[in-house]
């Protein structure tokens, strides 16, 4: 056991030192699939693009020595290709490495030079809306971390609601029509379910409660689990867990009145 999560320690460290050498290929120009332009944050805002940082030396030699190794192998994948000029930079001649330190320490200084007048350019209210995007970003990918970790311990399923299901069983009894968009179809099949009364509802919330209740002993057991293994960072309040029971139409109806 002690061997075997050694070897997928050793595996995943070796994996994402690679990983971490191919991330930046697209801004190096190496990668073999098409760059996607994606806005910057300050594009986001309104503003022209922040300098861009220039290539370390290291990647300067990626960049000189990538078309002649993809000429000489033209189905090499990317990764490989990171190994083997990972392997040439290790090797390569001193005055090579040298040639491109200075140029990357020219690049350097300009553009520190160029930022430092692009940042004097950004108002206060600019800075703040950029810092509150970075923070949106750290937050987006902490959520999808925590999905894919929840994902991977195994926490139960919620059940579908009573609609979704109504929803799964029109797909199969009124399925979409060839001259009819999903769009089309979904909004006739939400107002047929608007028009059903409770009874006509009945069923399908029957099957939606007897799995609720399922669920709720599945994830009581799962989160007590997780406890015992130290996982209180997935365990979440009872009322962040449950999906919302049903409304009924008499419920809603009287309400409004």
């Amino acid at each position: 056991m002690i061997f075997t999560t050694t070897l997928q320690s050793a595996r995943g460290s070796l994996f994402g030192s690679l990983m971490s050498k191919v991330r930046p290929l697209a801004a190096a120009g190496i990668s073999h699939s098409p760059a996607v332009q994606s806005k910057t944050l300050e594009e986001q805002v309104g503003l022209p693009p922040r300098p861009k940082k220039p290539l370390t030396p290291y990647f300067r030699f990626m960049r000189e020595q990538r078309p002649k190794l993809v000429a000489a192998n033209p189905k090499i994948t990317t990764i490989e290709v990171v190994r083997q000029l990972s392997k040439s930079w290790s090797d390569a001649d001193a005055k090579l490495k040298e040639r491109l330190q200075a140029e990357y320490k020219k690049d350097q200084e300009v553009y520190v030079e160029q930022r430092t007048k692009y940042d004097a350019t950004l108002t206060d209210d600019q800075r703040a809306e950029i810092k509150q995007l970075k923070q949106d970003l750290v937050d987006a990918k902490e959520r999808r971390q925590l999905r894919k970790r929840v994902k991977e311990l195994g926490r139960p399923k919620k059940p579908a609601s009573a609609f979704l299901r109504f929803i799964a069983s029109e797909r199969t009894n009124s399925p979409q029509g060839p001259k009819q968009t999903y769009r089309e179809w979904h909004q006739k099949t939400t107002a047929k379910w608007t028009r059903f009364t409770d009874s006509e509802k009945e069923s399908y919330m029957q099957e939606s409660r007897k799995e609720l209740e399922i669920y709720r002993k599945a994830i009581s057991v799962w989160e007590e689990k997780m406890i015992r293994l130290g996982h209180i960072d997935v365990v979440r309040h009872g009322n962040l867990i449950d999906p919302p029971e049903p409304k009924s139409r008499k419920s809603h109806v009287a309400k409004e009145k």
